[in-house]
């Protein structure tokens, strides 16, 4: 039975730095089918490593609850990640539950793609909107090398199809660049993918959790990635399509679609995030490279009352400051810890 909107007086926040709350990220488990070394390198996970128990990880009940009381601020946007959230078992019946949430316009997810055959259709009747694939290098090798040896570039182009197949006509296919590993390989994912309707975006190699081994020098701005594909297909700026877009926009001056860059280490976009992250064991985080989160799931399971989780999460909101792309040199010198990727996606 659809539950009916929660009632509330609060106004929508705003942050200590006058940021909206416009949209939530959902981490449905911490998971992954990958080992991809910008976000969780193998030799940083042992076999035996151990992931969150079932009884750990947020009902679908509890994510529901929790996705209400955002959307009861203001929140408008949803997107699942993980882990790999195709991992997570029943993915369609959650979406399902998300899409009947009053004031929800939009719910996207966030895959490696190698699950979509399997799942794609289901999700799509369930009411997913929107697909981001991880597209990392249409090259055998250096696909296999990103995802810590365990995807084929062929999985994810078959991910894709069956993603067309289920009706997703406009994907978004990221890929994380790193110098010396794929960067060369970026006007390749251009080429393929230019004129089919789906927007190849690049994404700058960040300093996300502490496991990763991030340098400095294996990041290439995304000035200079736009320079090398400008050179050969012309490119028009385009507007945002909302305040707080995290990608900048290009048209293909032929009228063949469009690309879009994620610049976080070379041209910080702080000032206008309004993204905030539930992780899968229930904690919110306010930031990508926060270093600890405000925990949701036990007041919840203590029997946290609608209306009260609502002025929870008000309050979580209006007590943030976080800006670390904009402070990277300052706050990375201290050795800080960060919560790891997988934990809360990207």
């Amino acid at each position: 039975m659809t539950r009916a909107p929660i009632a509330h007086t609060l106004e929508a926040p705003r942050d200590t730095r006058g940021r909206p709350l416009n949209d939530l990220r959902i981490s449905v488990i911490d998971r992954c089918n990958f080992r991809c070394p910008y976000c969780m390198p193998e030799d940083e996970y042992a076999h035996d490593h151990v992931f969150l128990a079932k009884q750990d990880r947020l009902r679908f009940e509890e994510i529901e609850r929790i996705a209400r009381a955002f959307a009861a601020l203001g929140v408008r946007k949803l997107r699942l990640t993980g882990g790999e959230p195709l991992l997570r078992r029943d993915l369609p019946e959650l979406v399902r539950m998300l899409a009947r949430i009053p004031g929800i316009e939009d719910i996207a997810l966030t895959t490696n793609g190698v699950l979509l055959p399997r799942h794609a259709e289901a999700l799509r009747e369930a009411g997913l909107e929107r697909l981001t694939i991880s597209v990392d290098s249409l090259d055998a090798g250096t696909y296999r090398h990103l995802s810590g040896g365990r995807g084929e570039v062929d999985e994810v182009l078959a991910g894709i199809a069956a993603a067309e197949r289920a009706g997703f006509a406009r994907l978004k296919l990221n890929c994380v660049v790193m110098r010396g590993i794929n960067d060369a390989q970026a006007t390749d994912l251009v080429e393929r993918f230019r004129g089919s309707g789906h927007i190849v975006r690049f994404i700058e190699y960040m300093d996300v959790g502490t496991v990763n081994r991030w340098r400095r020098d294996l990041v290439v701005p995304s000035a200079e990635l736009k320079a090398r594909i400008e050179a050969r297909w012309p490119l028009v700026p385009l507007d945002p399509n909302y305040r707080g877009e995290v990608a900048q926009r290009y048209a293909f001056a032929d009228g063949a679609g469009e690309i879009g860059f994620i610049s976080s280490v070379s041209q910080p976009f702080c000032g206008d995030c309004s993204r905030a992250r539930l992780s899968a064991d229930g904690k919110l985080y306010t930031c990508l490279f926060a270093q600890s989160g405000y925990d949701l799931r036990g007041p919840l399971r203590a029997g946290l009352d609608d209306t009260d989780l609502v002025a929870l999460v008000a309050e979580c909101w209006r007590q943030r400051g976080d800006r670390y792309s904009e402070r990277r040199a300052e706050l990375a010198a201290g050795g800080r810890d960060r919560v790891e990727m997988y934990t809360i996606g990207g």
